[in-house]
């Protein structure tokens, strides 16, 4: 792989923000040369993964610092892409175009996924105690370790759920006893307030009911309708009496 004229040894780079040039060469400095590569190394990294991202590429990225330390990348498997670029370059006499090899990689990709589907589902059987029978003690105390922590996850959120739901009731029933509280008050009120209303009505009834308090009305003797241009004769017959004669008073004329 050739890199520009630019990056060979002994050549410059001009920097932007004003830093002036700096010599490509290695560092002597032991400190400013850990300083540069840790710096380089992440944005070596940050470019394989903008480039695995923006252009939907499959990246591998492997760096060995001077002290022997390891730095990768990949975005799907170093191993496998090595795998792929070993197989892509393994025959060099039967040539396989990209589009073949790219068949090849997927092929294997779905045949990982589908043998990862079955054991998947063979798990699954195992958790409903079936198909256990083929196997080893092993194999058994290691199911029965995942279904005693499976239960165990599932009881704690159990109780969880079932310490919220009587929480929330209980805060429920509080409230609806205190609504229950206020009725029933509200109640005793009207209640006591009628009673007075009762007892009220009871004593003015009596009141006037009592001998010293009654009062009898007696209707007054209905009188002839007189015109006013005469006077009927019985009225000046001494004999007629409508009133007591100690109620009557001398007639003068004048």
């Amino acid at each position: 792989m050739e890199f520009p004229s630019e990056f060979s040894g002994g050549s410059s780079q001009k920097r932007i923000g004003g830093r002036g040039k700096i010599e490509i060469k290695r560092i002597e400095n032991s400190t400013n040369r850990q300083v540069t590569f840790c710096k380089r190394r992440n944005g070596l990294l940050k470019k394989a993964y903008e480039l695995s991202v923006l252009c939907d590429a499959e990246v591998a990225l492997i760096v060995f610092s001077s002290r022997g330390r390891l730095y990768e990348y990949a975005n799907n498997s170093v191993r496998a892409t090595i795998e792929r670029y070993k197989k892509a370059n393994s025959d060099s006499s039967h040539p396989q175009t990209v589009s073949e090899v790219n068949t090849q990689f997927y092929q294997q990709e779905a045949s990982k996924l589908r043998k990862h589907i079955r054991d998947i589902q063979v798990s699954n059987r195992h958790i409903l105690g079936e198909g256990i029978s083929d196997l080893n003690f092993k194999d058994l105390k290691n199911l029965e370790n995942k279904l005693e922590k499976s239960i165990s996850r599932v009881r704690s959120k159990k109780n969880e759920m079932l310490f919220a739901e009587i929480e929330y009731m209980q805060k429920r029933g509080l409230v609806q006893e205190i609504e229950l509280q206020n009725d029933n008050m509200y109640l005793r009120a009207k209640i006591a307030e009628n009673e007075r209303a009762q007892q009220q009505q009871q004593g003015s009834d009596h009141h006037f009911n009592m001998p010293g308090s009654s009062l009898v009305y007696e209707p007054l003797p209905s009188q002839p309708a007189y015109d006013r241009n005469f006077l009927p004769v019985n009225v000046l017959d001494p004999n007629h009496q409508p009133y007591s004669r100690s109620d009557h008073t001398a007639l003068q004329l004048v």
